[in-house]
Parts: structure tokens; C-alpha cells; sequence
């Protein structure tokens, strides 16, 4: 600090302050406001002193944020996409993309069906002679009451834990370091989860609306992944519905399906086999009856 300011900065700056605002002080009004100026920041900068005497850069190295989750769940199908998988949570949750191994011991398929009338994608043990394979999908952390919640949509799934060697991370995002990581897998009452799920028929087909959801969730991340989640699923059928709204129109209502029949195409078999409502109808319509 100058020389000619250690004077003035030994007095007591609060009297200071008070004197010259009430005229004790016998100065010009504006020497007067120029040390009440200069005594308010003498303060501030006594205060901003100490705070940074009181708590040292280093002290909050290896510090973790409070509240950090513990409870995380593996999507592979819908919950791949952020809408559908928002439309369940409390508030918008952000995933990140990761891997099964196939050492897991599952593979995923058309295997549960929906009490609306289709079979959606889950995971069932190996059949003989069958190799597995890696799933790839995103993983999100669940808070308050969100595990309820998604355990409520789930139904007909059994929440299994994921050991951690078992999962892998697939960008720079990391995989959590602590907590409990849960996939969930169809179950049928009386056996483990897995075994003897049901593969889709006339009654139960593929439904066009509910693919489009886990494709444009895999664009989210990128259309190799997306080839991806065409690719490390097994059971494709010809029992496929194309049910889009506007189904022969699907740009008015589905703006991906573009993008998504293209990966169709080249990636899923029995897509030459999808049908629209009608046809479908007509084609399998004894099927059904029976």
C-alpha cells in the first residue's frame, strides 16, 4: 500500500464512515464523499481478505458433490429413448451410453409380450448352442421416487443387478464408482427371468410405432449406434405391424422414419415382411381367430 495511505488506514473506519456522513467532520462534501468511498472499499477488501485467508484452494480437492445417486438402470429398448424415458421420471434424466457383455448371459430379443397386443424387446438366457452377444444401450442414474415408477412401467420385468465387469461405458463418460446398477428382464411367474418367454405371433406382432421409439433413441447417439441395437437383436419375425399414425403418409407424424427405414432395410430381417393394418389383417386374420 502507498505510504501516504497508512495513516488513514489505521483509523477505525467504521467512526470513520460515520463522521463524514453526518458532518462531524468539518470537510468539503466532496473530500467527504471521496473517503466514505474510499473507507466502504477498505471494508470490502478486508472482508474478501479473510474469506480468502479462512478457506484455502486445496481444501476442496477430492471433494464429491452431496446427493450423489446410488441406484442406476441399464435401458436396451424404449428407455433408450430420452422422451419415453422422461415421460416416466419425476424430471428430465440424462444417460449416457454403455454396453452388456455378452459374458452376462443374455441376449436381446422379441420375447414379452404387452397386454395392449405386441411384443416388445427383452432379454432371455441363451438357447442351446447359441452364442451371446454385447447389448448396447444407456445407462441413467433413478432418485426419490423415481425406481418405483419405473418398476410401475416394467411390467412383466424382473429389475436383475448388473455386476459392474459385466457393463461397459462407450464415450467419455464414465461409469458410476459407487451404487447398484439394475437391468430389467421379462420374467414369467414361476421361473427365473429369461426362460420360456413367448416369441412374437400374429397376435402379438412387432409394432412399427413401438421400433421407431428404441431406433430414433439410438440416433440419439449416433446411426452406428443405432445399427448397433439392429444388429445384437435376435427373434425379428414376420408377424410385423406397421401401425404408424398415417402409416402410409409417415412424414406427417414420424419425422425420423426416413432414417429409420433406411437401418431397416439393411439391418433387420423380415422387413420386406411388414405389413400395413389392412393387409395385415387380411393375411393373418385366421390366424388370430384361432
Amino acid at each position: 500500500m502507498p505510504t501516504g495511505c497508512r495513516g488513514l488506514c489505521a483509523f477505525d473506519v467504521g467512526v470513520l464512515l460515520r463522521f463524514a456522513d453526518r458532518g462531524v467532520l468539518d470537510l468539503p462534501s466532496a473530500l467527504a464523499e471521496r473517503i466514505m468511498i474510499f473507507a466502504r472499499t477498505l471494508i470490502q477488501l478486508a472482508l474478501l481478505v479473510g474469506l480468502a485467508g479462512s478457506i484455502r484452494a486445496d481444501e476442496f480437492w477430492g471433494r464429491r458433490l452431496p446427493g450423489e445417486p446410488t441406484q442406476f438402470i441399464f435401458g436396451y429398448g424404449s428407455l433408450i429413448n430420452s422422451s419415453s424415458r422422461n415421460a416416466t421420471a419425476s424430471q428430465p434424466i440424462v444417460a449416457i451410453p454403455a454396453r452388456l457383455s455378452a459374458s452376462f448371459g443374455y441376449v436381446r430379443g422379441w420375447t414379452i409380450r404387452s397386454p395392449s397386443g405386441f411384443t416388445a424387446l427383452g432379454l432371455r438366457r441363451l438357447g442351446a448352442g447359441e452364442n451371446g452377444m454385447s447389448i448396447n444401450g444407456v445407462l441413467y442414474p433413478v432418485q426419490g421416487n423415481d425406481m418405483a415408477a419405473f418398476d410401475a412401467r416394467e411390467e412383466g420385468y424382473q429389475r436383475v443387478e448388473v455386476p459392474l465387469d459385466k457393463i461397459e461405458a462407450v464415450s467419455w463418460q464414465r461409469l458410476p464408482e459407487q451404487g447398484k446398477i439394475w437391468v430389467y428382464i421379462p420374467a414369467i411367474p414361476g421361473q427365473e427371468p429369461g426362460v420360456g418367454l413367448p416369441l412374437p405371433t400374429a397376435e402379438y406382432p412387432i409394432l412399427q410405432s413401438y421400433l421407431d421409439v428404441v431406433i430414433e433413441g439410438g440416433l440419439e447417439y449416433g446411426i452406428d449406434y443405432a445399427r448397433e441395437i439392429l444388429a445384437s437383436t435376435s427373434d425379428w419375425s414376420a408377424y410385423w405391424l406397421n401401425d404408424r399414425p398415417l402409416a402410409r403418409r409417415p412424414w406427417v407424424y414420424t419425422k425420423d422414419h426416413a432414417a429409420v427405414d433406411k437401418l431397416l432395410t439393411g439391418s433387420a430381417p423380415h422387413f420386406n415382411d411388414r405389413l400395413y393394418a389392412e393387409p395385415y389383417a387380411a393375411k393373418y386374420l385366421m390366424q388370430m381367430r384361432q
